[in-house]
Formats: C-alpha cells, structure tokens, sequence
C-alpha cells in the first residue's frame, strides 16, 4: 500500500518528475506524428494506385499499344464470369493542350477512356469537379458550352439539363451546408470564387444597336468532343488550399496529339489538332496525375491516332490497338490469386492467334504483362516502406533520451530519499519492496507522459494541414509538404489507434527502463547507514 501512496505524494510534490514526463510527452507525440504521417502516406500511395489503376491491368508498356484487345476482353468475361467484373480499354499518348482564348499552352499525358466504363473499374468518378454538381452531365462526347442567362424568372439561370441535375443534386445531398454554400454562390460552385460559367451577355454585341440581345440561358457555339483537364493543368492552387479558376466550363481549346503506326514510327500525317471543350477537371489528389493527364473519348482518339483498325494497301487489315486493359475483379476476389489465372488465360488466348513470327502484331503482344496494381507500383511502394520504417528506427534511437533522463530524475530522487529510503527499510520494507516503488514511480510517469503526448500528437495531426496552411499564410518558404514531391497535395493526417497503443507500450517501458538501475541502487540502502548521515 505505501508504494503507491509514495508514488502519488511524488508525482503531485516533485517538480523534477515533470520534466521526465514532459519528456515521454514529447517522444510519444513525436513518434506518433511520424508514423501517422509515413504511415498515412504510404496507405495513400496504396488507396490511390488501387483507386486509379484498377484490380489488375494488361499492359505492353509501348505508346504503340497492343492489338486484339476486344476480343480478349469478350473471350475474358465469357470464361472467367466468376471472376472478372468488368474490363475497360485505355490509351495513353502525349501532346500539348491549348486555349485559343488566351494562348495558354500545356504539355499533357492523354489518356483515351470509355468514360462510362472507366469509372466502374476504379475510382475516377468521384474526382470530378463539376460532375458532384451537376450529376450526369459530365461525358465526353460532342458538346456546346453552356451559358447561363436570364430565365423567365428573371434570375440567372443555367440550360434546363444542367438545372434539372442541379436539383437532382440538392434533393439528395445529406450534407446541408454544402447546399447552403451553393445556394449562396451557385456560379461560382463550392471552393471557388471565380465565375465557373460563361453568360449568355459574354457572347452578345452590343455595338449593334439594331440587334436585340439574346440573354437567355443556352447553349453555345459549334459542338466539340469533350475533355476531362486535371485540375493542376489549368488551374492553380492557392495559399489556403483553395482552387483559383481561370476558364469557363465549355470552353474551347484544342489538343494536339502524336499519332504512332505499330512499328513505331511517328505517323507521317503529321501531328492532329483536335478542337475539343472543356468538360470537368479532376482532382485524384495525386500530384503527378493532376498536373499531367487529360482524359478524352476512347473512340475518338483511338481514330486521331490511327490506332482503330486500318486496310493497308495490300488488302490486310490491321487491328485496332490500346494502350491497357483495366480490369475490375468481383467482391471477395483475391486479385494475386486471379493475376495467375488470367495471365494463363492470356498466354493461351495469345498462342492461339497463330501469327506469324515476324507479324508487327506478333512483336507487341510478346510484350504484354498482366499485373496487380501492387505491382505496378511496387517500386515506389517498397521505397515509401523502406522510408518509414527507417524513420521510426531514427526516432526510436531519439526516444532514447527519454530513457537517460528518466535514469537522470530517478537516480537525483534516490540521493534525496535517502532518509525516507531508511526509515521505510527500518520499519519492514524490503529491497523489492523498495525497489517497486521507483518501479511504479516509473510506470506512473510513462503513463501519465504517453497519454498526454497521446492527445498532443493526435490533435496535431489531426490539424497538421491547417498548421501548414498557417504557416505558408506568414510566409509561403514554410510550407513545407510540396505537392510536386511528396505527390499528395495534403499531408495525411489519419492517427491509427494500434499506433497509440504500441507507442504508449514502448513510452511506458522506456520509463522502466530508465528507472531500472536508481531503483536497484534505492534496494541496496542500508538502513543504518542512510540514517546515520540524516
């Protein structure tokens, strides 16, 4: 009973305690904001690959593409129904987007895709800006810009179908602040506070005093295929997080793009210009894709890059080609396991093409992998590990100090108790006995030091993105997690309770281990002696 009542006299009366505790406090919380962000970060890397790419994907790693990937797909689904949910053709090219408006020019990642199907083999979906608003507008084919105008309300109002999605939108969103915000600022669209659509004053003369104005909302201009922009291409972001807009929903660009025959070769057509409207942008919230890719109809491309099928001047037909096969596995699917059936099922499908040895067609399908998404990113999976395991290592040998300097409090608070030490060991105590009380003292401060560093850590991550932005708003040289490198643009902020409670467990043996050799030093007091010098 006396250990712990010496124990609670000496948390509540010794200044000296406190500095140990605040010493574990401080270990805790930094361990647990290290391994919270790394920790995060490397879950992002793994949530965003399978988001973006899909369950598994057939790849030649060539611009070329590889051919016969339609029937594949159909031969695919048709023997493995049990397995495979859905398949999507992508193609990947490169060109440079521009804006006739203001001579705005950007190198660009294309990528070619069934918008429909693509979003039911990932996550693409939910990364579109205007589509959350107006649910079922966004696609990819020939389009006019929508403007908006003076309805017979006399309010401005946008083209009936984009209204019509708009209320569709507000009837079902539970989150009623969000609807109050748009509601506040419907042409701005939430986070923005540029005007995201064109009005139908913008495209009037005016200076033609015979003509009367047309002021209602419409739609504009000659019809152009759509495209998805990420949202970093053509937009910047600002000092707070927010985005800053500079064009209008349906405006006119044109993209142009590296046509590439199956050898190889750049086609000698030259390079298209493909007059295409701004669609939606999306944000992934991966760097590298927001500020590179725009997404354009499959179909469409396809033709501007001469990779739909072609009847040479021989009489053959070359096949059509794509870039991937994206392929969504059913629920419960293990996706390793289904990567070996499928790629068994590839080798066979591609033996019984009998091609010709020295068939171009021969050449890109000898190339043709199928992977996991894990393995498609397993070089920067592995090197994010290797990054955060070498941290923790690197703050464990830090955690060290708290170990010394709890060694340091105990061993002072063992040379002042030496008359308390002999007055307990004269009426009975033992040497463990004495011994478990700097034990417990040591457990009572690790306990005490990890819960409170638990809560400082947690509520610094949880607001580490708002620290950053404060900073930046001082000065923008603080901000110190880049988009551009660390990939994400907010830093990850998720505390893991298994990470708390591994943490607490080190914090509160690193505590027993530094109070170790003082409580074996207060065991081995002589009553007699520590009496005779008091």
């Amino acid at each position: 009973m006396y250990k712990w009542f010496l124990v609670g006299r000496y948390l509540r009366t010794k200044l000296v305690a406190f500095f140990a505790i605040c010493a574990v406090m401080l270990c805790v919380a930094m361990m647990l904001v290290v391994l919270s962000v790394m920790g995060g970060f490397l879950d992002m890397v793994k949530e965003r690959s399978r988001g973006l790419l899909s369950d598994l994907v057939v790849d030649n790693g060539s611009l070329q593409g590889f051919p016969f990937y339609e029937e594949f797909t159909a031969h695919l689904k048709e023997k493995h129904a049990d397995l495979v949910a859905a398949a999507t053709p992508v193609i990947y090219n490169y060109g440079v987007l521009r804006s006739p408006r203001n001579y705005y020019t950007k190198p660009v990642r294309v990528v070619g895709v069934r918008l429909d199907e693509y979003r039911t083999v990932n996550d693409f979906g939910a990364s579109l800006y205007y589509e959350r608003y107006y649910p079922g507008t966004t696609h990819l084919g020939p389009q006019q810009q929508p403007l908006a105008g003076v309805g017979e309300d006399n309010k401005l109002r946008l083209p009936d179908e984009l209204e019509a999605a708009n209320r569709a939108w507000r009837d079902r969103e539970t989150d009623r602040s969000d609807v109050a915000t748009y509601l506040a600022r419907p042409f701005s669209v939430i986070g923005g506070d540029e005007r995201v659509f064109a009005t139908a004053a913008d495209t009037e003369d005016f200076q033609d005093l015979q003509a009367e104005p047309d002021l209602r909302p419409r739609w504009h201009g000659d019809p152009r295929h759509g495209v998805i922009i990420g949202t970093d291409v053509i937009n910047d972001r600002t000092v707070s997080g927010g985005t800053r807009r500079f064009f209008k929903k349906g405006e006119a660009m044109v993209l142009t793009v590296i046509p590439m025959t199956a050898s190889g070769v750049t086609s000698a057509e030259g390079m298209p210009a493909l007059p295409v409207r701004y669609a939606d942008d999306s944000r992934t919230g991966v760097y590298e894709i927001d500020s590179l890719c725009v997404y354009v109809d499959f179909n469409y491309i396809q033709e501007q890059l001469a990779m739909n099928a072609q009847t040479l001047d021989d009489g053959t037909v070359q096949p059509a080609r794509t870039s991937q096969i994206l392929i969504s596995l059913k629920p419960g699917v293990d996706y390793r396991a289904a990567r070996e059936t499928i790629e068994e099922t590839w080798i066979s499908f591609r033996d019984s093409l009998s091609l010709a040895f020295d068939a171009p067609e021969q050449e890109l399908l000898s190339f043709v992998k199928v992977q996991t998404w894990e393995q498609m990113q397993a070089g920067f999976i592995a090197a994010v590990e290797k990054e955060k395991n070498l941290v923790t290592v690197l703050f464990g040998v830090v955690m060290l100090v708290a170990v010394v300097l709890i060694g340091l409090v105990f061993w002072m608070i063992v040379e002042k108790k030496t008359k308390d030490i002999g007055v307990l060991k004269s009426m009975g105590a033992s040497s463990p006995g004495i011994a478990g009380v700097f034990v417990a003292y040591a457990v009572a401060i690790g306990i005490v030091g990890a819960v409170l560093g638990s809560i400082g850590g947690s509520v610094f991550v949880h607001y580490i993105n708002e620290v950053q932005d404060l900073l930046a708003s001082i000065n923008p040289s603080f901000r110190v997690w880049s988009p551009d490198v660390y990939s994400f643009d907010r830093i990850p902020n998720v505390v893991k309770t298994h990470d708390i409670i591994w943490i607490s467990i080190a914090a509160v043996a690193a505590s027993i281990l530094g109070a170790l050799i003082p409580a074996i030093h207060a065991s081995a007091v002589w009553p007699v002696r520590a009496l005779r010098y008091e």
